[in-house]
């Protein structure tokens, strides 16, 4: 793949959720925390560049845990709303990567900071999402074990692109990013900033300003576009556990794409190449940040994250000539 990308200085990286809390482990704080020292060794090379660097994170992993706990301690302890568990997913991974990240600096002599914005995220109390969920959170199940689900603990339970049953959540379009001119600031002074960490704490808007939460868990990538969008910022980055967007994905004719213009790249997703709950969201992401004034979605393994950077790595989508 030839490199023909200027490595920009303003960017918004979004890495994925089962990126940071793999299906193969168990999940326990000893994994995390090996697991945020990993990412943090990959994200390195661009927290080393002079550069305003915005980072978002999945959840979805987490949180389903956190409320599968939740169920399973129900009798003694009064579960939480969905909301307040995204909150306690946001600070629990972002605590792991900003202590990581920092570390990796620090090994390296540099004294550049990280830190993390616990992030509200504005949605509509009449989008249509809570009327229909479709956001998969938390661990694989089988059909059998999703009915069982189902019946005792009242989730709802869908198939998720032939790899087992998951519950699925309410996931509304984010509209606004609360204090993102914070977020800017402290990317403008030279942190490197978590933010918008699970697609935000999901929250609506009422009189006077008064905000109060909601159960759902909004997208991390749209939120990711989202943020990028506002702050003027020209490329964003998704980081996940594949190394390209693929067309075909599974099958004989499986091919990988590493350059690929908008147009291109919606004729893709209208023949339907693209999972909802796997690649989807992702490349509805990065149509939504495209033609909104985004010059480049970079779509990456994350131990490929300085090469992808680069141009010499990933699927890189560029607006229509």
């Amino acid at each position: 793949m030839t490199n023909d990308f200027d490595i920009p200085d303003r960017i918004i990286v979004a890495i994925g959720g089962n990126a940071t809390h793999p299906e193969d482990i168990e999940g326990t704080s000893r994994e995390q925390k090996d697991i945020a020292e990993h990412t943090a060794q990959a994200l390195l090379p661009l927290a080393l560049r002079d550069n305003e660097l915005i980072i978002t994170h999945g959840n979805g992993p987490v949180v389903g845990k956190i409320l599968m706990r939740q169920a399973l301690t129900s009798d003694t302890i009064a579960p939480m709303p969905l909301d307040i568990c995204v909150a306690h997913s946001q600070g629990g991974i972002a605590y792991l990567l900003v202590q990581a990240l920092e570390n990796a600096l620090r090994e390296a002599g540099n004294p550049r900071h990280a830190a993390c914005l616990l992030t509200q995220v504005e949605v509509d109390p009449d989008d249509p999402a809570f009327q229909n969920p479709t956001k998969p959170i938390g661990e694989f199940y089988s059909e059998e074990e999703a009915q069982r689900l189902a019946r005792d603990m009242g989730w709802q339970m869908k198939e998720d692109s032939g790899r087992g049953w998951r519950h699925v959540v309410p996931s509304p379009t984010p509209l606004h990013v609360c204090d993102i001119s914070l977020v800017e600031d402290l990317a403008k002074r030279g942190s490197v900033i978590f933010a918008g960490g699970g697609g935000g704490i999901p929250v609506v808007r009422g009189p006077n300003g008064v905000r109060n939460g909601v159960e759902a868990v909004i997208d991390k990538d749209l939120t990711s576009a989202h943020m990028a969008n506002v702050l003027g910022i020209e490329t964003l980055m998704i980081l996940t556990a594949v190394p390209n967007v693929a067309i075909n994905f599974g099958t004989p004719e499986q091919r990988l794409l590493h350059r690929v213009t908008v147009s291109e790249l919606r004729r893709y997703q209208d023949e339907g190449h693209f999972a909802a709950g796997s690649m989807g969201s992702k490349i509805e992401a990065t149509l939504r940040f495209l033609d909104r004034g985004g010059k480049r979605v970079i779509i990456a393994h994350l131990d490929q994250a300085a090469e992808a950077l680069a141009g010499t790595a990933g699927t890189h989508v560029v607006p229509d000539a």
